[in-house]
């Protein structure tokens, strides 16, 4: 079972990349769970979502998991965060911040060089799509370090997911999951 954790604050768009995630892998035949946990959260309180993908049916319905991936959507969550909290020694971590890769590490020693990813998820959203709403970035850059769609295949997918919203909208996401794809390190 593939388990992915995302750590955002509300309103930047975690459940909905989440959930985004959910529909392209169920598309494929896959089981899967998007799910979040936020209480009673307001805009800008830390929260998390979760996604489970497997070939079998998932009976586990905990927000309990040993993550293969953690998304980082908020650069400060890093820091105030436990973002390693139930790591595999093989968890790989995408952290959006403004910080090279090396400055980051240098902030953050307990992580390991090798499994750490980072792009600035805020301001390919803000120069893409006009908001700092990182999710659509994040899962960019997830193609990219997990390997689990082809881009092409995963933009043509979003554009289901993303088909409630104008067609310049749509347009402008597609470029920031290109641009993230491309940009992270």
């Amino acid at each position: 079972m593939l388990e992915i954790r995302w750590h955002s604050r509300a309103g930047q768009g975690a459940v909905t990349g989440a959930k985004g995630l959910g529909d392209i892998v169920s598309d494929t035949g896959k089981q899967v769970q998007a799910f979040a946990f936020y209480g009673s959260a307001k805009r800008g309180a830390a929260m998390s979502a979760y996604n489970r993908i497997d070939d079998k049916p998932i009976l586990n319905h905990e927000k309990f998991m040993i993550p293969d991936y953690v998304l980082v959507l908020d650069p400060a969550l890093a820091f105030i965060g436990n973002i390693t909290a139930n790591e595999k020694e093989d968890t790989k971590y995408i952290i959006t911040t403004h910080l090279s890769k090396k400055e980051l590490l240098e902030k953050l020693p307990n992580l390991d060089e090798k499994r750490v990813y980072t792009l600035d998820c805020m301001k390919i959203s803000q120069e893409t799509i006009g908001r700092a709403i990182p999710n659509t970035p994040m899962l960019g850059a997830l193609m990219k370090v997990s390997g689990m769609f082809e881009i092409d295949y995963f933009k043509n997918a979003i554009i289901k997911v993303l088909s409630k919203f104008p067609q310049k909208i749509v347009d402008a996401n597609l470029k920031a999951i290109q641009r993230a794809y491309e940009e992270v390190v």
